[in-house]
C-alpha cells in the first residue's frame, strides 16, 4: 500500500484515528550540543549507549529530539567517526535512516543508499559512523506499531523484522520519510509549536512520519539475517576486542591477538577492515583511549593522568599524550582542567 493510500486512511478511518491520537504531543523538541563524546552519548532519552571516537580531532555532537508517548523521533549529528553499541528501551523498534548515504555500518553490515536499520528494543546492537555524520532515528512503542498497522491494513512479518537488522525500500518512499522528519522537528522546535494549535501541527506531522514507515516497512523487503562469513567475522572482532579488554593494564600486539583467535595476522586484518573499517591496532588504540578519556571526565581530578594511562596499557607517557592529542584534540591534562571546572 502506498504512503498516499495510508494517509488517506490514517485520517479517514476513526478507529485508525484513534491509535494514532494516542501518541499526543507531550513536549517541545530538546536539543543537546556537546563537545566530548561520551557524554554525547548519554544525551539520547531512555537509551544505552557507549561512543568511542575513532577518527582524529576535536569533536562536536548535536541531538535534536523529540518524544510522545510510546514515540521517539530524533535527528543526531556527530563531526567525528565513532564506534556505537546501543540498546533500545525494552517493547519497542528502533528504525534508523542516514540523512544522506555516508556508508555507515550496523553490526558490520554496509548501509546502503536505500536502506533502513531497524533492531528491536532491549537488543544490543553496534553501528560505525563515519566523520560528519547525520541521522534520524525513529523508536516506536511495539504494541501501538503494531495496532496501527493492522489498523490501516499494512502487511509485516514482524517475526522475521525482530530479527533484520536492513531494510531495502524505495528510494522516493525514503526521501519522503526524511522529509517528515525534518517537518516535525522544524515544527518541534519552532516558538509557535506550544498550544492547541501548535499540539495539532504536531499531530498532523507525526502521522506523516508514522505512515511514511509503515509505507516503507509495508512494501520493503527485509534483507536476509547475516550469512555465516559475516557472523565469523564479527565473532573475530568481538572474540579480539574482549581479549584486549582483559588484558587492559598491558600492551596487546597484533601476534598476540592473533594467537588469542586463533587467526592469521591477514585474517585478523580482514575482519577488522570488513566490520569496523579500521585496523586492529588502530581501533584497540583508539578504544584504549576512549578508556583513559571517560577515566578523566568521570573521576574526581586527585588521580595522576599518568596512572590512568597506565591502567589502560600505555607504558610510555610521552607517545601516550602524543597519541592522545591527536585522537582528541586536546591534551589529557586539558581534559582534567575542563572535568575539575564542573
Amino acid at each position: 500500500m502506498s504512503e498516499v493510500q495510508l494517509f488517506q486512511t490514517a485520517t479517514t478511518c476513526a478507529s485508525a484515528g484513534a491509535e494514532l491520537q494516542q501518541l499526543h504531543p507531550r513536549q517541545a523538541l530538546r536539543t543537546v550540543v556537546a563537545r566530548d563524546v561520551d557524554e554525547h552519548a548519554h544525551n539520547l532519552t531512555a537509551w544505552e549507549q557507549r561512543y568511542d571516537q575513532i577518527t582524529c580531532g576535536a569533536f562536536q555532537g548535536v541531538l535534536d529530539e523529540w518524544q510522545s508517548a510510546g514515540l521517539q523521533i530524533f535527528r543526531e549529528g556527530t563531526s567525528r567517526a565513532i564506534r556505537q553499541s546501543c540498546r533500545v528501551w525494552s517493547d519497542a523498534f528502533w528504525f534508523g535512516i542516514e540523512a544522506s548515504p555516508a556508508g555507515m555500518r550496523i553490526n558490520g553490515r554496509q548501509v546502503g543508499a536505500d536502506a533502513v536499520m531497524t533492531r528491536p528494543g532491549d537488543c544490543e546492537f553496534e553501528l560505525v559512523t563515519p566523520d560528519m555524520h547525520e541521522i534520524y532515528g525513529i523508536v516506536v512503542q511495539r504494541d501501538a506499531l503494531l495496532a496501527t498497522a493492522s489498523r490501516l491494513g499494512c502487511e509485516v512479518d514482524w517475526g522475521k523484522l525482530g530479527h533484520a537488522e536492513l531494510l531495502n525500500v524505495e528510494h522516493d518512499a525514503l526521501d519522503g520519510c526524511r522529509r517528515h522528519i525534518a517537518d516535525l522537528l522544524r515544527v518541534a522546535g519552532s516558538a509557535g509549536a506550544p498550544g492547541a494549535a501548535g499540539n495539532a501541527a504536531l499531530q498532523l506531522r507525526q502521522e506523516a512520519v508514522l505512515v511514511s514507515l509503515l509505507a516503507m516497512l509495508d512494501g520493503g523487503e527485509i534483507e536476509a539475517e547475516a550469512g555465516a562469513s559475516l557472523q565469523r567475522r564479527r565473532r573475530i572482532v568481538n572474540d579480539a576486542r574482549e581479549y584486549a579488554m582483559a588484558q587492559q593494564e598491558h600492551p596487546v600486539t597484533v601476534p598476540m591477538l592473533c594467537d588469542a583467535v586463533h587467526v592469521s595476522r591477514r585474517t585478523l586484518q580482514y575482519c577488522f577492515e570488513d566490520v569496523l573499517g579500521i585496523s586492529p591496532m588502530a581501533y584497540l588504540r583508539s578504544l584504549r583511549l576512549n578508556g583513559v578519556r571517560r577515566a578523566l571526565c568521570e573521576g574526581d581530578g586527585r588521580r595522576a593522568i599518568g596512572d590512568i594511562a597506565a591502567a589502560w596499557g600505555f607504558a610510555n607517557f610521552s607517545q601516550f599524550s602524543s597519541d592522545y592529542k591527536k585522537l582528541f584534540g586536546e591534551t589529557p591534562s586539558a581534559a582534567l582542567q575542563a572535568r575539575t571546572r564542573h
